[in-house]
């Protein structure tokens, strides 16, 4: 990895290569996205079909689109058993951690004769899209599955691609099951999330979309916003550890390769104030090079997007890392906690040696579908909130409103919007004679 001095230049060069990434820096593959929502939108399942066929390999009917029981049951007998105890034990971590985010309506009413409020209400369907195809995520599943399923989604549909055979992973169909999916279609990439946008014969529109994908499915979710809503244009993984001389440079140099293993566009960022411990992570980083299995992603991820900075103070290292918001954040560092409290922008933040990033994407509890690109510094995780929605409640009395009538009448005039100011008047017209 390359081992740099932290300075406004270098974090300013380190900015511009990631914020490169993101999907909205894809202008090329839009008109082709475009052109597949489009032909969803018009044709419906035929459209579906055919790009299925075209980049799956595999011919669906409206008869096989859906997943049936008989395949979630063989699902159920190919799974090994104890990945499926390991399923529901972080069901149980995710499923308590987010029925804490719940909120409910609340009222307020005065002796005037009035009463506010807000009405929490959850969506009524939600589509889940699950990536295929070089790797399967059952992970994903959970995490966006759950917290749906809490919020109290009247349906919750997921969308994932199946093989030239029709299959869909085992793995994937039983934590959807086990999650509280209500109906899996074998339907991947950006025709799938314009099938759940703007509904088919076969699969319904949804309120919501959510779930990570390619840079096809992410600018068919960007192409798709406003006909339904979306959870984030996602783009590709990163990670940023902030570790002083106090940190085992073996972890540190594992858990930067935890992410750089995603795909060649993954950022892997230590900033540092101990040139030693530099030295020693990026040595670590050679010999476990040597034998992972995904050697030549991480290479190449490492040499676009991975970078070791070395700062004066603990003060620029965090002020670096807030300037960056990171995907992930680790703080390995003296004072941990002391040091979580200064950090204003990241997506998920795993505090002292043994809180690794593996931790969050598969056991703890916390969503792992987090903000990526810098988008930490103004959005959040996916949780029970993005599955609801807040309606404000208003009442008044006649008596409560007769009490401020011409104040609203007077706001309304000055706004010149007459029509406004004469529908409270009216209410007053008789008193006024």
């Amino acid at each position: 990895m390359k081992i740099v001095s932290l300075t406004e230049e270098t974090r300013k060069d380190i900015l511009e290569k990631l914020l490169k990434r993101s999907p909205n820096q894809y202008g090329s593959y839009e008109a082709a996205v475009r052109e597949i929502t489009d032909r969803v939108k018009e044709q419906g399942d035929a459209a579906l079909f055919a790009y299925t066929e075209k980049f799956d390999g595999a011919k669906l009917t409206p008869e096989t689109i859906q997943v049936t029981e008989a395949e979630i049951e063989e699902a159920y007998r190919e799974v090994d058993p104890k990945l499926l105890d390991v399923i529901r034990k972080a069901l149980v971590n995710i499923r308590d951690y987010h029925e804490k985010q719940r909120q409910n309506s609340w009222f307020h009413s005065t002796e005037k004769g009035t009463l506010l409020g807000q009405k929490v209400t959850p969506m009524a369907r939600a589509g889940v899209y699950v990536p295929g195809g070089k790797a399967v995520y059952p992970s994903s599943v959970l995490m966006n599955v759950v917290p749906a399923k809490v919020a109290g989604v009247d349906e919750i549909i997921m969308c994932t691609p199946c093989n030239r055979e029709g299959k869909v992973n085992p793995a994937v169909l039983v934590s959807a099951r086990e999650a509280g999916a209500d109906r899996i279609y074998k339907a991947g990439g950006a025709q799938a999330i314009a099938a759940m946008a703007f509904g088919t014969e076969s699969i319904p529109k949804v309120d919501k979309i959510v779930g990570p994908g390619n840079i096809y499915v992410a600018l068919a979710k960007k192409a798709v916003y406003g006909n339904v809503s979306i959870d984030s244009i996602a783009g590709p993984s990163e990670i940023l550890v902030l570790a002083d001389d106090t940190a085992n440079p073996r972890y540190v140099a594992a858990d930067l390769l935890s992410q750089a293993e995603h795909d060649e566009l993954a950022s892997a960022i230590l900033i540092t104030t101990s040139r030693k411990l530099a030295e020693a992570v990026d040595e670590e980083v050679e010999g476990f090079l040597k034998v992972l299995s995904r050697r030549e992603i991480i290479e190449k991820s490492l040499e676009n997007f991975g970078h070791i900075l070395i700062a004066d103070s603990r003060e620029d290292a965090i002020a670096a890392a807030n300037s960056i918001a990171s995907e992930h954040l680790e703080i390995v560092m003296e004072n941990p906690f002391e040091v979580m409290t200064k950090i204003r922008n990241a997506g998920a933040i795993f505090i002292g040696e043994h809180s690794c990033e593996p931790l969050g994407d598969y056991f703890a509890g916390p969503n792992h579908i987090l903000p990526t690109n810098g988008t930490a510094k103004f959005f959040s995780p996916l949780s029970v909130d993005d599955f609801v929605k807040k309606s404000s409640i208003i009442y008044y009395s006649r008596e409560a409103l007769e009490e401020i009538h011409k104040a609203i009448e007077q706001f309304a005039a000055c706004e010149q919007l007459t029509a406004h100011a004469n529908s409270i008047a009216v209410r007053f017209e008789k008193e006024e004679d």
